[in-house]
């Protein structure tokens, strides 16, 4: 290798002088040596073999991709926060992918004296980074991040960051109140479980009631308020929801206990009360926390760059394009508004928005959509359409997307709650006709006490620790769920709706590659593969991994890429032509046995057939589900593949050139004919039937990475394990409701007390929490006995 040919170990860049080297490594400049030092010093050289499988500039970086950056406008929304020149940051950084990563990231004031501090939430794989930015602009801190290989990820959703509401602390200031409380009440009610009657007497008695009194009454009206409001609206609009029996046990749990402190004739149940509230308040937390590091509601706009370049220089907010504005897009870029070819070729991939896995050329003059990424040279091109008018944004629009399936399917708890409700109001107002003849005040006693004891915490417990520990475990093992919701809704599916192209088969960077022809020798193959790095073409690219790597480099003279022809070029003195049947003037006959062809030195030596390459699993997988599930196949790519995929599917179940319309018309068919629809995708054009369907599930190379709107994200690598997923799902509804059984059990044995007339503070303090802790034993131990039972693949994080 020539020294001028010489690159920077770190960043790959051109060295343009050598005065920084360490050993054998040449650098480009200071900052770069820096950064390998900090490595090596910490044995953290694997950095580098790890960041050359996800290093940003694979991705077509470039040097004036972050230019819209330097316009204040842009940098103020993306800002978390400025005060002066001190700002603070919140950026995706999708290459995290160890601990070195963050230790990295973290060492970030080292490399610029304008970064104060960096913090990485792995999970998320986000850094938040405080500057200067008045020593650092937010372009030249995204260019150094990209310079390490952590190349920022910005899109259009990101603007506007300061405008977001805050995260809701509400919850975790009630569950604090409601346990505060608990655990004052459980001590000032010893006396009375342990019968000391030297504290339970006049002035002790007394004044622990009066506390007790003054601790539960902040639980009622800031730690139970949610719980009183909802029971409110279901009364005022007619529905019976486990909200009212919950609130009437609070309320009569409260009314009667103050009226016993008053009268001073009992201690009350406050400790009761205080505890069921926090119980409560702890399943929904449980049930809350999921994986917060993912997003579910990703639209179109978590797509799109947020600017773009302008032809005449500079750049334009995406949101400020205007129709007739000229921009420039390059390779690897998305186009962010429908507009007209102006010059150049393009070579558009509409695989995310129409499924289509072959490129599309268009010629100047052509019409093309949001939505494409470009892959060959730098194109022209004139908007003709407003963002907010383009075809992705109308697909966005459409109704599917404003509708709520939460709202759509009833919750189990809410369906129990009709029955329980009206269940123990029957047995409160019987218990109360049964004892009014004979002594009304034991007749006011045995309702309230009904009321009491009956209160639902135990059934209301079920599905948050037990669908919440099963969400928990799903995600663990690579199924990242909405909410509990969806597992409920996972049991009733009885059709199941595949996409083809980056569902069934590989991403697109994966793709099949077929040779026939003469055999190539290893230096053959070496000279192809070093011939196919030179363009960007997926074509080209996929036929490179097929000729295997390639560790050391040769000049290629005269090379040339016609785009939707061919390359060619001279390695080592043998002319290779690598494209279409005209490229290479292919005789007709043998045009039939490939798509690209190959000569070397002018002779034809075989032909290359691409095709998708479908997951290993996907034959097993079928075979699987076919047994339980109605199958459908959904492509917007065209019906090449029939006759295989025909094996697999009823011939009537295959659909090809399918455009997202009519994806979504025919998961509305389904659900017509009273069919319950999981819908599985990766692409925005699967977007509408995502959202239409009772269940919307994406498969996503990189969990991390967007995805459309959806209910739940599987991680590819755990596509294979679909079938137990969905029985494990349909064990844990199974587990509801033997926990239900668990709770009625609770709730028959305190009725029998209560209608007697013998509830006492000490019956009910043993009976309500205890059935509270059983449940959620039982939900927390059984969900993961039945994973392991089933043979879920647990995965722990890193």
């Amino acid at each position: 290798m020539l020294e001028t040919d010489l690159q920077c170990y770190h960043c790959g860049e051109p060295c343009t002088d050598h005065d920084h080297t360490v050993e054998d490594k040449h650098f480009c400049c200071q900052g770069c040596q820096m950064v390998y030092e900090l490595l090596s010093e910490n044995n953290l050289e694997s950095f580098y073999a790890q960041r050359e499988r996800s290093s940003a500039r694979q991705e077509g970086w470039t040097a004036d991709r972050y230019a819209a950056l330097e316009q204040m406008e842009i940098a103020e929304q993306l800002l978390d926060f400025r005060e002066g020149s001190l700002c603070k940051i919140t950026l995706n950084l999708p290459q995290i992918h160890c601990t070195a990563c963050i230790w990295l990231l973290e060492k970030l004031y080292k490399l610029h004296p304008g970064i104060h501090n960096s913090q990485v939430n792995f999970l998320r794989k986000e850094a938040y980074i405080t500057f200067d930015i008045e020593l650092i602009s937010l372009r030249k801190l995204a260019e150094l991040l990209a310079s390490i290989g952590y190349a920022p990820d910005f899109n259009l959703s990101d603007l506007g960051r300061r405008d977001q509401p805050k995260k809701d602390w509400t919850l975790i200031y009630q569950l604090g109140v409601a346990g505060f409380a608990f655990g004052n009440s459980m001590l000032l009610s010893f006396p009375e479980y342990l019968g000391l009657d030297h504290l339970s007497e006049s002035y002790f008695r007394s004044s622990f009631g009066y506390i007790n009194l003054g601790l539960a009454l902040p639980v009622v009206l800031y730690s139970a308020r949610d719980y009183l409001r909802a029971a409110r609206a279901n009364l005022r609009s007619g529905t019976l929801t486990i909200d009212i029996p919950i609130t009437l046990g609070i309320l009569t749990l409260f009314i009667r206990s103050a009226w016993e402190i008053f009268q001073q004739s009992g201690a009350g149940y406050l400790d009761s009360l205080t505890g069921l509230v926090f119980f409560l308040l702890i399943g929904k937390w449980f049930q809350q926390k999921t994986y917060h590091q993912l997003s579910f509601e990703r639209d179109y706009q978590a797509y799109f760059p947020i600017a773009v370049r302008l032809l005449q220089g500079g750049t334009k907010a995406v949101k400020e394009l205007e129709v007739g504005d000229h921009i420039l897009i390059s390779n690897g870029e998305l186009l962010p508004a429908d507009g007209r070819l102006i010059r150049g070729s393009a070579n558009m991939d509409y695989s995310f928005v129409s499924g289509e896995a072959i490129p599309v050329r268009k010629q100047i003059g052509d019409q093309l959509y949001a939505g494409g990424r470009q892959t060959g040279e730098q194109i022209e091109i004139q908007i003709n359409r407003p963002i907010a008018q383009s075809y992705l944004t109308r697909l966005w629009d459409q109704e599917t997307f404003r509708k709520d399936k939460e709202k759509q399917h009833v919750l189990t708890t809410n369906k129990m709650g009709r029955y329980f409700t009206l269940t123990i109001l029957s047995i409160a107002l019987l218990s109360l006709l049964y004892w009014l003849p004979q002594d009304a005040g034991m007749a006011i006693n045995v309702f309230t006490a009904v009321l009491i004891i009956a209160c639902p915490c135990a059934i209301a417990l079920s599905v948050p620790f037990t669908l919440g520990s099963a969400l928990r475990i799903l995600g663990s093992s690579g199924l990242f769920l909405k909410n509990t919701n969806v597992i409920e809704r996972l049991q009733e599916i009885s059709c199941i709706v595949f996409d083809k192209t980056g569902t069934l088969t590989e991403s697109q960077q994966n793709l099949g590659v077929e040779y026939r022809g003469a055999p190539l020798d290893a230096s053959q193959r070496k000279q192809l593969a070093l011939l196919c790095q030179q363009s960007t073409h997926p074509l080209s690219r996929a036929i490179a991994a097929w000729a295997g790597p390639v560790r050391e480099t040769a000049p290629i003279e005269n090379f040339e890429e016609i785009t939707g022809k061919g390359i060619s070029g001279c390695i080592k003195q043998h002319q290779f032509q690598l494209g279409s049947a005209d490229f290479l003037a292919v005789e007709p006959l043998l045009a039939r046995t490939g798509q690209v062809f190959l000569r070397i030195d002018k002779a034809y030596v075989g032909a290359f057939t691409i095709h998708n390459l479908y997951r290993a699993s996907f034959p097993d997988l079928i075979d699987r589900l076919a047994s339980r599930y109605e199958l459908h196949l959904l492509s917007g790519d065209n019906d090449r593949e029939s006759r295989f995929l025909s094996t697999y599917f009823p011939k009537d179940h295959l659909h090809f050139k399918q455009s997202p319309e009519d994806k979504l018309a025919f998961i509305q068919s389904l659900q017509q004919q009273g069919k319950k629809v999981m819908m599985i995708g990766d692409g925005l054009n699967d977007a509408g039937a995502l959202q239409q369907s009772e269940v919307g599930l994406v498969i996503a190379e990189n969990t991390n990475n967007f995805t459309p709107a959806s209910d739940a994200i599987l991680d590819a690598e755990r596509f294979a394990d679909i079938p137990d997923f969905l029985e494990y799902s349909r064990g844990s509804n199974r587990l509801v409701i033997y926990a239900y059984v668990l709770a009625i059990i609770y709730n028959i044995i305190g009725l029998s007390f209560a209608v007697q007339g013998l509830l006492s503070p000490v019956i009910a303090a043993i009976l309500m929490p205890m059935s509270s802790i059983t449940i959620v034993t039982f939900g927390v131990v059984s969900s993961r006995l039945l994973a392991q039972r089933r043979g879920l693949k647990i995965k722990t994080q890193t």
